[in-house]
């Protein structure tokens, strides 16, 4: 790294703890064009009637292209072919995402213990981690890992506004979630399984059997195997519900001493004899039956297929190719639901490549796109929060443990406001971002006064437009009478609003 970059950086560091809010965040944002989280000054874009393929890769592996993006992703590819691209993004670590850091890693709560998250306000905790996901999806250079991340967040879905869920979730996210999101399945689950936040949200530190009396909480042994591992058409029975609710009793959390915190409770643990899903659990495991409960759904067949069903979904078409399925099942079973050998099978498939453009993008996804597209500087604050709350898809509120759906239906009903944000985002009257229309005309080859919509398109869509795409914004342009950033904003905000840009 060269010395200039060091030393903005440690500035950016200093002035993070010394200079007023607003202050340190318009150094941060100075920080982090200059040392190139900005809009190139030339790029390239697509120029073919479809579809790009590096394009559709980008799409579905990210939140959406920043402006240069296709042209680097080209370079990569064009000598080791896509595979090289996907290997960087399967190695995060190895992506230098310090300039994403400036901005998302500032959120103290995230990387506090349960016990001290307790001392702040709901309202701080619920605005850093939405802040946090919003940022880390619209700066950071590991995009893959970021989309990995919110899918795993809506299988093991946590809504903070049950109980205490808001004070134990930015520990589940850090410890759980990302730890685990480019991992082995089963670490997941076994993460997942004794975090506080999910004990919690599923009840399971009510699940005890201190007496003979008592009646094994069942709630999250239901979901583990309906929502987590088999599905619902997995084949378990209620009795494997009731017989894994009994592996489960006795997990509990500290409500003094380290408050927040797991522990094993032997007095409310069931020690008996147990049969999951036909398989013997001896008497006497203790706190270790909850790791012959996660190696047994984990290993399950049918926990390959849906696991390997919800990926194929998530990154090729809601009616997820069979073919693809199996392959992937058996890549799952095979690996021991290693996360990198899925995404390899399904993003280098015949099935993946003939799938373009068939995603509608939920909120999270259309706004954070975008966001990236336009290359646009934010912090995100409350003005652009109210938008996703708007949509229906504000990070970790979903209600119910299915998490928010991927599919385009539960959607439709978004799209004024989607129109509303698009025309406000590119005019800049979403208060707190910045865009910067004249200059992305001029990286694409404009004369940074009139945007040319043929120049336009195959950014934000990855090919060139059609005859009935492209002559509503010319007329538009012909008789508008608006002039510079007036023409620009209105004709960046209905690109952003059309049809083609609403999916991926």
């Amino acid at each position: 790294m060269s010395s200039t970059r060091r030393a903005w950086l440690r500035a950016a560091a200093i002035a993070g703890g010394v200079l007023p809010l607003a202050a340190c965040e318009r150094l941060l944002s100075r920080v982090s064009r200059e040392l190139g989280q900005n809009i190139p000054a030339q790029f390239a874009t697509p120029a073919s009637a479809d579809i790009d393929p590096v394009f559709h890769l980008l799409s579905r592996t990210s939140y959406g292209l920043w402006p240069g993006d296709w042209q680097r992703a080209q370079a990569v590819i064009k000598d080791g072919g896509p595979a090289a691209w996907i290997e960087q993004q399967l190695a995060p670590d190895t992506i230098d995402d310090r300039l994403c850091d400036l901005r998302a890693r500032r959120f103290e709560t995230l990387w506090h213990d349960p016990g001290t998250c307790y001392e702040y306000k709901k309202e701080v905790l619920r605005e850093e981690i939405t802040r946090h996901t919003l940022l880390r999806a619209v700066y950071s250079q590991r995009q893959l890992f970021e989309v990995m991340v919110g899918f795993w967040t809506d299988h093991l879905n946590i809504n903070l506004e049950k109980g205490d869920c808001i004070y134990l979730k930015p520990a589940d996210d850090r410890t759980v979630i990302r730890q685990h999101a480019l991992g082995k399945f089963r670490d997941l689950i076994r993460a997942s399984v004794t975090s506080p936040a999910m004990l919690v949200y599923l009840d399971g530190k009510e699940n005890r059997k201190a007496a003979p009396t008592d009646i094994p909480n069942e709630n999250y042994a239901r979901e583990l195997l309906e929502l987590h591992t088999l599905g619902v058409h997995g084949g378990y029975t209620q009795q494997d519900v009731y017989e894994a609710a009994r592996c489960l009793t006795g997990w509990r959390l500290r409500t003094t001493w380290r408050k927040g915190t797991v522990y094993f409770d032997p007095a409310w643990h069931d020690d008996g004899e147990k049969t999951l899903l036909g398989q013997r659990i001896a008497a006497g495991g203790g706190a270790y039956d909850v790791d012959r409960v996660v190696d047994i759904v984990c290993r399950h067949p049918a926990t390959a297929r849906f696991i390997a069903t919800k990926l194929t979904q998530k990154f090729v078409s809601e009616t997820a190719p069979s073919s693809l399925v199996e392959r992937v099942a058996q890549t799952f079973t095979a690996t021991d639901g290693d996360s990198k050998a899925m995404l390899r099978v399904i993003l280098l498939s015949d099935e993946f490549q003939s799938a373009r453009g068939v995603k509608f993008k939920r909120p999270f996804h259309f706004i954070a796109s975008c966001l990236r597209a336009l290359g646009a500087d934010t912090h995100a604050h409350k003005p652009l929060l109210e938008y996703l709350l708007r949509m229906g898809q504000a990070p970790f509120q979903h209600p119910t443990p299915d998490g928010y759906p991927d599919e385009a239906t539960p959607w439709l009903g978004t799209l004024l406001w989607r129109w509303n944000f698009a025309i406000s985002l590119a005019a800049n009257n979403v208060p707190s971002v910045q865009v910067e229309a004249a200059r992305l005309l001029t990286a694409l080859g404009g004369d940074g006064a009139q945007l040319d919509p043929a120049r336009l398109w195959p950014h934000f869509i990855g090919r060139m437009s059609t005859a009935a795409e492209s002559q509503p914004l010319t007329e538009f342009a012909a008789r508008s009478g608006l002039q510079g950033d007036a023409h620009n904003a209105e004709l960046l905000g209905l690109l952003l609003a059309s049809p083609a840009f609403q999916r991926y």
